[in-house]
């Protein structure tokens, strides 16, 4: 894995967006193609509209399928080949179609193990819904195609901040009910989990916001810190994870009290979301956790107020293939460190047994200095009672 260059599908997203643009910009660096083989799942014709109104000159080689696609290559898969009408900036049922194409064939691929990871192009929600398609974005509909009875945790991050979210694309009057001691302590675990395999932080600490505003009051301003997030908080601090809190969310950030941790816990969308937007739009990446598939985002939606105009910034986007990379890597290393047990039991065996034999010499030289103690004694006495 070290050596090998990570395979990376991605999907083009809605085509009147930024989908394209942040995905050709991102390869105009030819160094991009030394660190991975990137696969676009999407249309040539769409890609060459999109090229020639922006005036972009990043190459690509079109292919049928993903064991076509070459390393040192941008490889563009066609997913369908037909006439699409391109009306940037609009929102388009024609447009969600494309998208959807995109992606379901996307997740056929990796079913057949023919990339390492997923990297998602924006979608518009409402477009994209179908038949096929119910779901509120992304992260749902790919954890009920690939998670395996595995569930999703969605984490914003960058280099200095990673915020998961309990719940997610959820009206605000539905939140409260949904802050379970259930639910808060599925996000904790999975984001322990995801922490210590995907970052590889031996210890990580997390931070958990609370719910209301001044984290209740006491249960002056609602009661559930008092009777979920905090019981939660301390049956996990019980079993050993460094989980803090519940934290006010405006005083939080606004301290900078963030810095201290490794993640963040927030109750809800906006909560989390617009702190972390504010410190981190220009690169920061929406990551899906908790999956088999390693699967991030470029942490902006389709733009359409600039489609079309050439000035979309690609850094979130190069940030979410870098993250795509790194990650799988992390998981590779962790996964090898802990596939096989038996070693590092036959060492703690091994130790114990050494305990044990250095005590037991411990106790046989501590009986022989005894003997020979005794012996000294006895003969002091047999020397005294002769001189006597």
């Amino acid at each position: 894995m070290e050596n090998k260059k990570i395979r990376v599908a991605i999907t083009h997203g809605d085509t009147n967006g930024v989908g394209y643009e942040v995905i050709l910009k991102a390869f105009e660096d030819p160094q991009m193609l030394e660190l991975c083989t990137p696969i676009i799942y999407g249309s040539p014709k769409v890609a060459a509209y999109h090229r020639k109104v922006l005036g972009l000159q990043t190459n690509y080689t079109v292919i049928e399928n993903a064991e076509e696609a070459r390393d040192g290559r941008l490889n563009l898969l066609t997913v369908f080949d037909d006439e699409v009408k391109i009306e940037l900036g609009t929102p388009a049922k024609e447009a969600g179609e494309a998208a959807l194409k995109a992606l379901d064939r996307a997740i056929t691929d990796y079913r057949s193990g023919l990339y390492d990871v997923l990297v998602t192009a924006p979608i518009n929600k409402k477009t994209i819904q179908s038949e096929l398609f119910h779901f509120c974005g992304h992260t749902e509909y790919i954890e009920s195609c690939l998670g395996e009875g595995q569930k999703a945790l969605m984490i914003l991050m960058n280099d200095t901040l990673k915020v998961a979210l309990v719940t997610t694309h959820l009206p605000i009057k539905d939140v409260a009910a949904a802050i379970t001691k259930e639910a808060v302590k599925e996000k904790i675990l999975l984001l322990d989990s995801s922490l210590k395999r995907d970052f590889m932080l031996t210890k990580p600490r997390i931070a958990v916001l609370a719910l209301n505003p001044h984290a209740g009051d006491d249960g002056l301003l609602g009661k559930e810190e008092n009777e979920v997030i905090i019981p939660v908080i301390t049956e996990l601090e019980g079993k050993g994870l460094q989980v803090f809190g519940p934290y006010a969310a405006d005083g939080f950030f606004g301290s900078g009290n963030y810095r201290h941790f490794d993640a963040v816990l927030a109750m809800y969308h906006d909560q989390g979301l617009a702190p972390f937007k504010t410190l981190a739009l220009e690169n920061g990446v929406n990551y899906t956790a908790g999956l088999p598939i390693v699967r991030t985002s470029p942490d902006h939606g389709t733009a359409y107020d600039i489609a079309g105009k050439g000035v979309a910034d690609a850094q979130s986007f190069r940030e979410a293939v870098y993250a795509a990379i790194d990650i799988c890597r992390n998981r590779q290393r962790y996964d090898e460190a802990h596939e096989h047990p038996l070693p590092k039991l036959y060492h703690e065996k091994r130790d114990d047994s050494e305990k044990a034999r250095f005590a037991q010499n411990r106790r046989d030289t501590a009986k022989k200095d005894d003997n020979r103690k005794r012996e000294a004694d006895n003969r002091t006495k047999e020397e005294n009672t002769a001189a006597e």
